[in-house]
């Protein structure tokens, strides 16, 4: 003590400390001290003021901690927490929680995967509790262990039956038994009002050479969901694994479902048993993660929506007053939603990467007529659909504010639009950086008054994931911007070259587009919707309400007109969908990497692919061209009728993209999943059934194409005794290799003992579609088909057409 005060003598108190240990719990007291300190101090002598240093023993130093909400036990002390980043408008919160306090979590924690950098897992999570203040306000934390992965068993929900193993043993016990150890993270507060407040707890994990269990709580929360608490965990995989990888799309119902029916998000009880048994790493949202819809009929539009004259509806004010209800409604729905069970139980021990498309908005947004897009509504809508999509779904601060057609004079400046009303009693996070996972557009969206965020991240050691934002920037002329294209394709060959060269280059590029590529036309029926027959019909509607729901409520056009609108086969979009298979095909020959692609919306599931004329006999593991569409929809949403689904197969020709590319929908379900007939006899390639995918890399040494073809075609190890030798193939309603042979419920992928257990460096896809809608606990049959690595020779070279070559499309007219 008395060096510590010639030490402040001489060189002032705020000297570095020359008699720090370097140990991080330097600044921790041992459990003992914490028990004894935690009771009320003894009376200080009285010599002069000693009140501060009894205050400081008693508060600021060591506090006994409260009762845990759940049974998650640990020491018996809260350290001193440190305020989040800077934000405007207020002060950096200070504070930490009061002795005996809780906090009510309205939503959450909802777990976040950002990316790998250097050997490091990047993360987040996020809870959304009750109230909000202005000022200082306590600052959650959230306290981490990691350790190697053990056998567990149980499954999603209840969230506490994952870490059963770990309940009954104290937190010193789990790090001297798994060498595990306590990080604390302290919450950074992204956005408050007097509603709720939202904190992000950034995290970051060293991987090691085996795969990681990793347990966090936040101390001091109570919870409106009953089944949620305070202790939740996840994985990491070892440093020379890839991910194993959930995808899901269409996470919601359409206004109007009888929700019951469909036994509500019965399949989320499926992803939580193959999580319980093999944990996923991550799980891909492929847009439509909420279903917004009921604004306009139970919400705060529906005076909007009623308005018959299409004019006046489109002319209709986006005011103060309504902004306020809509942003109520928003946030409320995000609450509600992603507090539903089972799905709410994944959010926590599943990291989320998501992709937005129209219902996260409102059905069909962006794919109306461009003169109806621009109303005030419709931009409105889109800035607060916008300002809730990035704090649930990207743990983001939202903008300062966001559309009003009764904007205050003076609230537009030189570093943009903030509207002062939007921030009476209203906290908002000024983000200092960008996270390097975003690929963010040049230029604002038409409608929503934002940048594009697609995103970019390593999914372990030999898979990357890019999933582009097709809602921001479209319109029903244009998917995204010719510019965001270019940042794109110039940040996708930066990292892949980078990747090349480092002892782990990417085998597998995962393209995320949220609506399906290789899929049926339907340009036949586009016509007859669009034809000026259709004129006197939409007079009868508008006058009489002739046809009923057949015609939308927006802007008087065919209702399914705007869902054909928004697919990458409309006639709209076919330039831009030609130069984006062909970009991705120049990558793939680039950089020898295999291209798959997933996508959702349709409400069915289907596996579609492009492939190389086969007249140019190029075996598919030399085939760049040989690109895979996984169609997994809806994990939640009623699937179209049998009849839609067969008439998508009747329209299933072979496509051809150019001279020397073929598209098609393969036969992949060999059987109806259930009892009850779901397709025609006939109908092999579309399941109008809920559904999930999983994809797993069968990890091992990479083989070479010579040494491992049937007739030409790559085996990939396929070791099924079932899988018969593949013919000469003479078109895509065939099996292209090995890996397609016997797709469907036979192949080694569909089977939980063998997905993801060969060695030859495929990816293997399952599909596990719905038994029965009225099953609660969401049974499933699986569909499997093995994806190869690409081993790009140049074989093809002299008869690419295009590729690099094809400019960036401006939008259609």
């Amino acid at each position: 003590m008395a060096s510590h005060l010639g030490d402040n003598i001489r060189h002032g108190r705020d000297h570095s400390g020359t008699h720090a240990s370097q140990n991080r719990w330097r600044h921790q007291e041992s459990t003992s001290f914490a028990k004894h300190a935690a009771q009320a101090p003894r009376d200080a002598d009285q010599r002069g003021d000693t009140g501060d240093l009894s205050d400081f023993l008693k508060g600021s130093r060591v506090e006994p901690k409260h009762e845990p909400t759940s049974s998650a036990s640990g020491p018996r002390y809260t350290p001193i927490a440190v305020a989040g980043g800077a934000a405007r408008g207020t002060r950096p919160a200070q504070t930490v929680q009061a002795n005996g306090a809780t906090t009510e979590v309205v939503c959450g924690p909802l777990l976040n995967y950002r990316r790998m950098e250097n050997a490091t897992w990047f993360g987040s999570v996020l809870i959304v509790t009750k109230g909000g203040e202005l000022g200082d306000t306590s600052v959650p934390e959230l306290r981490l262990k990691t350790g190697a992965r053990t056998q567990i068993s149980g499954s999603i929900a209840p969230q506490i039956s994952l870490i059963d193993g770990l309940e009954s043993t104290s937190g010193a016990q789990l790090a001297e038994s798994e060498g595990s150890e306590q990080t604390i993270v302290h919450g950074t507060r992204l956005y408050s009002d007097p509603r709720h407040t939202f904190w992000r707890f950034s995290l970051q994990v060293p991987m090691q050479q085996v795969e990681l269990r990793c347990v966090y709580s936040i101390p001091g929360l109570t919870f409106t969901h009953g089944m949620k608490t305070d202790r939740q965990s996840f994985f990491v995989p070892a440093i020379s694994d890839s991910m194993r990888i959930m995808f899901h799309s269409c996470n919601g119902f359409s206004v109007g479902t009888d929700e019951a029916a469909w036994s509500g998000p019965a399949l989320w009880n499926d992803v939580g048993r193959v999580h319980a048994k093999s944990p996923f790493h991550v799980m891909i949202g492929g847009g439509d993660q909420i279903y917004n819809d009921g604004i306009r009929v139970t919400g705060p539009l529906r005076p909007w929506t009623d308005i018959a004259n299409p004019k006046k509806r489109r002319d209709f004010p986006f005011h103060e007053e309504l902004r306020k209800s809509c942003d109520e409604f928003y946030v409320n729905n995000y609450i509600r939603w992603y507090g539903t069970e089972p799905f709410s139980a994944a959010n926590g021990q599943i990291p989320q990467l998501n992709i937005w498309d129209d219902h996260d908005i409102i059905d069909g947004f962006g794919s109306y007529v461009d003169d109806f897009m621009q109303c005030d509504v419709f931009r409105g809508i889109g800035g607060v659909a916008h300002k809730y999509y990035l704090l649930f779904q990207h743990h983001l601060a939202p903008p300062v504010s966001t559309y009003t057609s009764d904007l205050p004079e003076g609230a537009s400046t030189t570093d943009g639009i903030v509207d002062p009303r939007q921030l009476e009693n209203t906290f908002v996070l000024e983000e200092k950086t960008t996270d390097p996972s975003y690929i963010i557009g040049p230029k604002p969206g038409p409608y929503v008054a934002e940048h594009s965020r697609s995103i970019y991240a390593r999914l372990g050691a030999r898979i990357a994931f890019f999933g582009i934002d097709a809602r921001t920037e479209r319109t029903r002329r244009q998917v995204n911007y010719p510019e965001t294209y270019q940042i794109i394709f110039s940040r996708l060959r930066y990292e892949l070259e980078a990747a090349q060269s480092s002892p782990s280059p990417i085998r597998h590029l995962i393209v995320l587009l949220g609506i399906p590529i290789a899929y049926p036309r339907l340009t036949w029926l586009e016509n007859i919707f669009s034809s000026p027959l259709m004129g006197p019909l939409k007079f009868l509607n508008k006058r009489f309400g002739f046809g009923g729901s057949f015609f939308n409520s927006f802007d008087g056009g065919v209702d399914l007109l705007d869902d054909l609108d928004d697919h990458y086969t409309a006639r709209t979009h076919k330039k831009e969908r030609a130069y984006l298979v062909h970009q991705l095909q120049t990558l793939a020959s680039e950089f020898s990497v295999r291209i798959t692609i997933l996508g959702g919306d349709v409400h069915l599931a289907a596996v579609g692919r492009f492939y190389s004329n086969p007249e140019l006999q190029i075996p598919v593991l030399n085939d760049h061209r040989y690109i895979t569409n996984i169609i997994s929809s809806a994990i939640v949403n009623k699937p179209p009728p049998q009849a839609v689904a067969n008439l998508l197969a009747r329209r299933n020709k072979i496509h051809h993209l150019d001279d020397d590319t073929d598209e098609t929908l393969m036969n992949f379900f060999d059987k109806d999943p259930g009892k009850e007939v779901r397709t025609a006899r006939f109908n092999h390639v579309t399941m109008p059934s809920r559904n999930w995918a999983m994809i797993t890399e069968n990890h091992g040494p990479a083989v070479a194409a010579q040494a491992n073809t049937v007739n030409g075609h790559a085996s990939n190890g396929n070791d099924d005794p079932q899988a018969a030798t593949a013919s000469k193939v003479k078109d895509g309603h065939s099996w292209l290799h090995i890996g397609e042979t016997n797709a469907g419920t036979q192949h080694r992928a569909a089977d939980s003992e063998r997905h993801g257990k060969a060695t030859d460096g495929s990816l293997d896809v399952c599909i596990r579609v719905e038994k029965d809608q009225h099953d609660k606990d969401g049974r499933t049959q699986s569909y499997g088909i093995t994806i190869p690595f690409l081993e790009y020779t140049g074989a093809a070279k002299s008869s690419m057409r295009g590729g690099s070559a094809h400019s960036a499309p401006e939008p259609s007219t």
